[in-house]
């Protein structure tokens, strides 16, 4: 079991909480090839997309409905600074996972996070577990509770 498992797995755990960790026979790099493998709604894959504030530095995750795509401009009002992707090797350096395979719990390092209002109106959601195979089910308000996600409006219309 890679590292990058073995945290996410742990941060799960340790959270007490319901989930169903499986690996794909194929990449769940994109949200649709994780909806196609799973066998669920596009909206049901929680997406992690990291971006690095221009001024601050800062990386922030934003977790997000599988087929919504997150506004710079709502992420720029709420962050109070424009942002630009983060790197893969600043994403690396911080939450420990490769892009493609960004889980939204089990960082290396504590990373604010913002969690998207659309991934409540299903049951479970599925999320990378650290790797590009690797995915995880579980309740979207635990999910929220475990990455302390605040429940915001920031994607594109």
């Amino acid at each position: 079991m890679s590292k990058s498992l073995k945290r996410v797995k742990a941060a799960l755990d340790a959270a007490g909480v319901a989930h169903d960790l499986r690996e794909m026979p194929e990449s769940t790099r994109t949200a649709q090839a994780a909806a196609d493998a799973v066998g669920c709604a596009l909206d049901q894959i929680a997406k992690s997309i990291v971006v690095e504030g221009e001024e601050s530095g800062r990386l922030t995750l934003f977790v997000t409905a599988g087929g919504n795509r997150v506004s710079t401009e709502r992420i720029a009002e709420l962050l109070g600074e424009a942002t630009h992707p983060a790197s893969g090797t600043r994403i690396r350096d911080v939450t420990g996972f490769a892009i493609g395979g960004v889980s939204p719990v089990g960082h290396k390092q504590e990373i604010t996070a913002y969690f998207d209002p659309r991934l409540e109106d299903f049951d479970i959601v599925w999320a990378a577990a650290g790797t590009q195979r690797h995915v995880f089910g579980i309740a979207p308000g635990e999910l929220r509770r475990i990455c302390r996600g605040q429940v915001k409006d920031f994607v594109e219309r």
